[in-house]
């Protein structure tokens, strides 16, 4: 009977064990009737009241006397709750290949941006090197090897080259294959401009400077300056070719060059005290390389005259033999009589602020004025000279290795700095007392202070200072130096 009931229910209810129980009832307040009623065959069947639980219910509500009367309602059979799970899987499957699916198909674009990337780089540093040499594309790769020029090996090479009235380095079209004929093997030095890194290159060691490409500027100079005609010589880096290639999307920029294991003079110097002997040969072949560099050669295959510009210890290779190479040529400038022309090329950097002369320290220095660029070299190969002589043996003394001006400015000076103690303090490296005493360190001494004089007109051009070293030697008894080692 339904007495002050609001509406009737019978019921049947599985719970997560399977179990089924039934139930019938009246409904006696109407905030109840939702709460019951919503579970009826029409609404929701067969789900679970709660999604955390697996319990299943059928819930009929009827109204009047008797109404919930007659068989309980019916759930679906056991198989259909497994069903409702693979619904609940399928949800879960769907919902990861929307959160990862954007992931996936961005990961994939980016990929082929990359690769296209790539590829367009290849394609540009193909044509840079076309633009520069336009019948390369036509040559055979096998062709452009070193050896089918001659079957020469590279010792060869190098010997003919220093001796043989061509220009500088190999032929452009060989050039722009080094970089794949090249093994590198270890790093030897790093730099404001980049790296060097010894190489092999058909069984030969060879030298690997590898420019950063911010250095552009620098390593087009080089390049430039090296292949001048006529600029081999003895005394001056031995110029083996350049190129551009790709490493790991990155472009690289190669100067390869002779190599020489004992490295930068400032380096040697660091290392060994030298005797006399020692001394001479490497002052007198740094001379001798800034007569050749500072000199102009007349003819239809001849060479400008060059000014370096930065000229230093660190900038000067030491051979096997003892004698030295000026290397680094990234600041050089050129000059024609013929034609007045002075080419400074685009490099905006200048010189080694510690070897800059007076008249470039205050500015008055004429820049358009080649002999004033040619006296700032002078300058500079002073304090060389004063770097060489502290390491000589002289009366069984040699001073320990030191940087010109180390006593007057920090280890990286700026270039105020520089300024107040060479033009206003008109200070200069000290020279000891001991050298006075003996004839050939005396002389030395007397010849650096003409070249780092304060009047640039006063400074001893390369020539005069290549004499007065070879007339030093000739005089020392001590020496016994062969005629061609004096003479370099």
């Amino acid at each position: 009977m339904c007495l002050n009931a609001m509406q009737c229910y019978k019921s049947r209810i599985r719970d997560s064990f399977g179990e089924e129980r039934v139930n019938r009832g009246c409904i006696m307040s109407p905030e109840q009737i939702p709460l019951y009623c919503n579970h009826n065959l029409g609404n929701n069947f067969g789900w679970p009241r709660k999604r955390n639980t697996q319990t299943f219910i059928n819930l009929e509500c009827c109204t009047g006397d008797y109404c919930n009367d007659g068989d309980f309602p019916e759930l679906p059979p056991p198989a259909d709750e497994v069903t409702h799970l693979n619904a609940d899987s399928s949800n879960i499957l769907k919902m990861s290949i929307a959160i990862l699916g954007p992931f996936v198909i961005i990961s994939i674009l980016a990929y082929v941006a990359i690769y296209f990337i790539r590829r367009n780089h290849r394609k540009r540093l193909e044509y840079s090197r076309t633009k520069q040499d336009p019948d390369s594309y036509l040559v055979n790769d096998e062709l452009l090897r070193v050896t089918s020029a001659g079957d020469s090996t590279l010792r060869e090479y190098l010997q003919h080259s220093v001796t043989s009235g061509s220009g500088s380095g190999m032929p452009l079209l060989i050039q722009r294959t080094l970089a794949k004929q090249v093994t590198l093997v270890e790093c030897i030095g790093r730099g404001k401009y980049g790296e060097v890194w010894r190489g092999h290159w058909h069984g030969e060691n060879i030298a690997v400077k590898i420019f950063f490409s911010r250095d552009e500027e620098s390593w087009k100079r080089e390049t430039e300056i090296y292949s001048t005609v006529l600029l081999r010589h003895e005394n001056i880096l031995g110029f083996i070719g350049s190129d551009m290639t790709s490493r790991n999307s990155c472009t690289q920029l190669w100067l390869l060059t002779h190599y020489y294991p004992h490295g930068s003079l400032f380096d040697h110097l660091n290392r060994n005290a030298l005797s006399h002997r020692d001394m001479i040969l490497i002052c007198l072949s740094i001379a001798n390389g800034l007569v050749h560099l500072h000199t102009e050669i007349f003819g239809t295959e001849g060479k400008p005259a060059m000014a370096h510009r930065d000229l230093k210890s660190k900038n000067i290779l030491v051979k096997p033999n003892g004698t030295c190479v000026i290397a680094d040529f990234g600041l050089a400038v050129m000059h024609s009589n013929v034609t007045g022309k002075l080419d400074f090329g685009n490099n905006p950097k200048v010189g080694t602020k510690r070897y800059m002369a007076p008249e470039v320290l205050d500015e008055s220095i004429d820049m358009y004025n080649f002999e004033a660029l040619r006296r700032t070299d002078i300058y500079a190969l002073g304090l060389v000279i004063w770097e060489v002589c502290r390491r000589t043996i002289s009366c069984g003394i040699a001073e320990e290795y030191k940087v010109p001006y180390y006593d007057v400015v920090p280890s990286d000076p700026s270039f105020e700095d520089m300024r107040k103690v060479v033009c206003v303090d008109n200070y200069r490296p000290s020279i000891p007392n001991r050298w006075s005493s003996d004839p050939l360190m005396a002389g030395m001494s007397k010849l650096m202070k003409e070249c780092w004089h304060q009047n640039p007109n006063v400074r001893l051009p390369a020539l005069r200072i290549k004499k007065t070293i070879s007339k030093l030697a000739s005089a020392d008894e001590k020496l016994r130096l062969d005629y061609d080692e004096v003479c370099v």
